[in-house]
């Protein structure tokens, strides 16, 4: 009878789920074949292989994953819409010196920093600031804490759910990313309340303070040492076995599983600290994944449409919709977020067919999993999105109907749906181990990417044309960067084995194969 490490029964209904499936040695190349006894998702051994041990957050209720999930997604949904959400206020500092929108120029700036009250804290002094130069300094100070939720949330996901689960948990945590491009909408028609454009902060911190309750209490940490458990259950399993005892003796032996934390030593707001890797070569070391191709597609595509599509669409309708032959109000500024919203709507339903489609090809190839087998999916997507630019340049160029600022918006959103969600989900398929520094590498870079290209977006527009920057150049460097689709889907594991050969695979050691 299988019991805890206190020789107690298990807890009454624990299941816990188990599996042979196992990586290769090409990394992101797993053998997921089911065999009996396994627990199964598609069809197919799940992977990573869980611990025995309840608290190996694998192991956790479907319940208990999913408040986490929706708890990272509401901080993403709200970190991200105190970003973009004072994109309306852009014409005031235009036209007058109450400089509120400056401050959310320098993305590098305002993507980087920890969580927590320093969310809070800033988005008090935002509230209250008088001066450009103290608002630049809460905003800075505000995205300290925001700033993590465009890496936190893919470290959870990676934390808690398998191989086959993270195409479609990753599409939730991008579409709440995404959904923030709302926030222009209704701080524009804040402008015309008695708190003006401060509203927009105080309401930032009401939801800021109720979710930093929630998340106290309800995510509890989830880095667990699985490679250390499993080789632990392992040993104890051979010595209880014994080599001299009968067989029908070692069947009935089983692991011994730890019991679950209490409810109160999960809100420790401490977690593990990994002490074997110094904190400086985790820095130094993080920067060497942009030399990894996979890493590598996953900045430009984030960067490129944010700094190119997200930015222009944030930064010109406002200038081009309030002046003639439109003359729409300011307040009016921020309904450009409609077309990027029903683009995001609009491909939602399509967030499972990645994990669908890999599930798939792995059946046929005999449970044999390739990171690449989920990009197919993407192929409409890679067209669709530089359309959507050079519609949107020429209808600001030629002053078309307004309808064509929303079409625009709409095609390069649905485009960037499927690229942040699936670029995301190939890179950690690739590299599915210990993906922190990995992360730090996406998020820095994405960060610089988008910062460098859209910093300029409306003094290159001024210079030359709409036509000439967002529909050709923006159109065209877009299109560039998602025909690389085509040669991932090609050559993607012949790079992946070449890179495993290198003095990076020694390098990054543990970080790309899994433990």
């Amino acid at each position: 009878m299988v019991r805890n490490s206190k020789g107690e029964p298990p807890q009454p209904g624990l299941h816990l789920v188990h599996s042979h499936a196992h990586e290769g040695e090409i990394p992101g190349t797993v053998y997921v074949k089911a065999a009996d006894g396994d627990d199964t998702g598609y069809g197919q051994a799940l992977f990573p292989v869980p611990a025995e041990d309840p608290n190996d957050p694998l192991q956790w209720s479907k319940s208990k994953k999913s408040i986490i999930l929706i708890i990272v997604c509401v901080y993403s949904f709200l970190g991200n819409s105190a970003l973009l959400g004072v994109g309306p206020y852009i014409t005031l500092c235009l036209r007058a010196h109450i400089m509120v929108i400056g401050a959310d120029v320098p993305k590098v700036w305002e993507k980087a920093g920890h969580v927590g009250i320093h969310f809070i804290a800033g988005t008090v002094a935002s509230a209250r600031a008088t001066s450009f130069g103290g608002l630049m300094a809460a905003r800075v100070i505000s995205c300290l804490g925001a700033g993590v939720c465009e890496a936190l949330p893919v470290q959870l996901v990676n934390d808690i759910f398998f191989l086959h689960e993270r195409g479609i948990q990753l599409g939730y945590y991008t579409f709440a990313l995404c959904l923030a491009a709302l926030a222009t909408l209704p701080a524009a028609y804040m402008l015309d309340t008695k708190y003006s454009w401060r509203l927009f902060f105080y309401v930032i911190l009401a939801f800021a303070v109720a979710l930093f309750i929630c998340t106290f209490f309800f995510v509890e940490e989830t880095s667990y040492q699985r490679s250390k458990a499993i080789e632990t259950t392992i040993h104890e399993d051979r010595d209880t076995s014994g080599q001299d005892k009968p067989e029908a003796v070692a069947v009935e032996q089983a692991p011994v599983i730890p019991p679950r934390k209490s409810f109160l030593s999960t809100l420790r707001p401490w977690g593990h600290v990994d002490r074997t890797v110094p904190f400086f070569t985790l820095l130094w070391r993080s920067l060497t994944y942009f030399l990894v191709p996979q890493v590598l597609w996953v900045v430009t595509s984030f960067g490129i449409i944010i700094g190119l599509g997200g930015l222009s669409f944030n930064f010109v309708f406002p200038i081009k919709i309030t002046a003639p032959p439109y003359n729409w109000p300011v307040s009016s500024s921020g309904i450009h977020a409609v077309g990027g919203v029903l683009g995001f709507l609009l491909a939602v339903p399509f967030t499972p067919t990645s994990d669908m489609l890999a599930a798939y090809l792995t059946r046929r190839n005999n449970g044999i999993r390739e990171a690449e087998m989920r990009l197919g999916v993407m192929l409409p997507a890679m067209i669709v999105g530089p359309v959507g630019l050079v519609v949107y340049g020429l209808t600001a160029q030629l002053n078309l109907h307004w309808i064509g600022y929303f079409f625009g918006a709409g095609m390069s959103t649905w485009c960037g749906y499927f690229y942040y969600s699936f670029t995301l989900a190939y890179a950690v398929d690739s590299y599915n181990s210990n993906t922190s520094e990995m992360l730090m590498a996406m998020n820095v870079g994405k960060q610089l990417v988008s910062f460098g290209l859209g910093f300029k977006v409306l003094d290159w527009v001024m210079q030359s044309s709409y036509a000439a920057v967002i529909s050709a150049g923006f159109g065209g460097i877009l299109l560039a960067n998602n025909l690389f689709l085509i040669v991932f889907m090609i050559w993607g594991k012949r790079i992946r084995r070449f890179m495993s050969t290198t003095w990076l695979a020694r390098l990054h050691g543990r970080t790309t194969h899994s433990e």
